[in-house]
């Protein structure tokens, strides 16, 4: 390969780089946006975004919201997601365990990730009480936070941790700080047993618990949760935990990593 083509390719995958820093811009945006904002918000050159733009436009990933030039997430990315959908049981045998968990303990419960070095909530079911104890799917949260960030991280040593989180995400909702190595101590507690509960950091009404859900090398690669009100969690904790690893464990682990065979297979 010669200079020339080496840098082209170079180019282009910069380039797409850019592009997937737009889409996920606007997802966590969760609203529209002029290409001059999200070059703003990305640290991107004004004409790579307009010209990104433009492109994913035409490929009907972005639409046109209105006709100041604000872009939002298109319809061509539902059809795509529709797709991953129907080629993986697992989607559909996860929001029968959250259903079946939310229906048992009447708690909001959770199937979690991590996206990139933030968790997000993957799927989602309400309990059954008269007010909403829940986040929104898909939106992006610093992981010290959570009660999944310290099963998720189990497999990682102090210092990748401390590389893979931000230093502001120590940071708590109320202006304090967390200690990254009070963090890192919670990380190596709860691995072993692979459950780990706490009165939620982001508000104090709210008990959080997470199970751990094994994927290829038993490594935890996503986890289940339940959000309960703080008394309620304290009182119920031995039952909410063995429901969550009931939940766990009647998933196919399988699913996690490999599509739907093909029907007759």
């Amino acid at each position: 390969m010669d200079a020339k083509t080496d840098d082209a390719t170079t180019r282009r995958a910069r380039g797409l780089d850019r592009a997937f820093d737009i889409l996920d811009y606007l997802r966590r945006r969760r609203d529209a946006a002029n290409p001059n904002e999200i070059a703003a918000q990305i640290g991107a050159p004004r004409s790579t975004v307009y010209e990104l733009v433009n492109l994913l436009l035409r490929q009907g990933i972005l639409e046109h919201v209105d006709n100041e030039g604000r872009v939002f997430l298109g319809r061509k990315l539902f059809f795509l997601g529709n797709a991953y959908e129907e080629h993986y049981d697992f989607t559909r045998e996860c929001d029968r365990v959250l259903e079946a968990l939310a229906t048992e303990t009447r708690e909001t419960a959770q199937f979690c990730m991590l996206d990139g070095n933030k968790y997000t909530v993957v799927r989602m079911r309400e309990g059954a009480r008269p007010f909403r104890i829940s986040s929104d799917i898909g939106q992006p949260v610093p992981i010290p936070w959570t009660a999944s960030g310290r099963l998720l991280l189990g497999d990682m040593s102090d210092q990748e941790i401390l590389d893979f989180i931000p230093p502001e995400d120590f940071r708590l909702p109320d202006g304090n700080w967390l200690d990254p190595m009070a963090f890192i101590a919670e990380v190596r507690a709860a691995a072993p047993a692979g459950v780990f509960t706490f009165n939620s950091i982001v508000d104090s009404f709210t008990h959080c618990f997470a199970v751990a859900i094994p994927g290829m090398g038993q490594r935890c690669v996503a986890t289940l949760c339940l959000v309960a009100p703080v008394v309620d969690g304290v009182r119920n904790r031995d039952v909410y935990i063995r429901a969550l690893k009931t939940a766990a464990l009647s998933l196919d682990r399988s699913g996690m990593q490999n599509p739907r065979r093909p029907a007759g297979n």
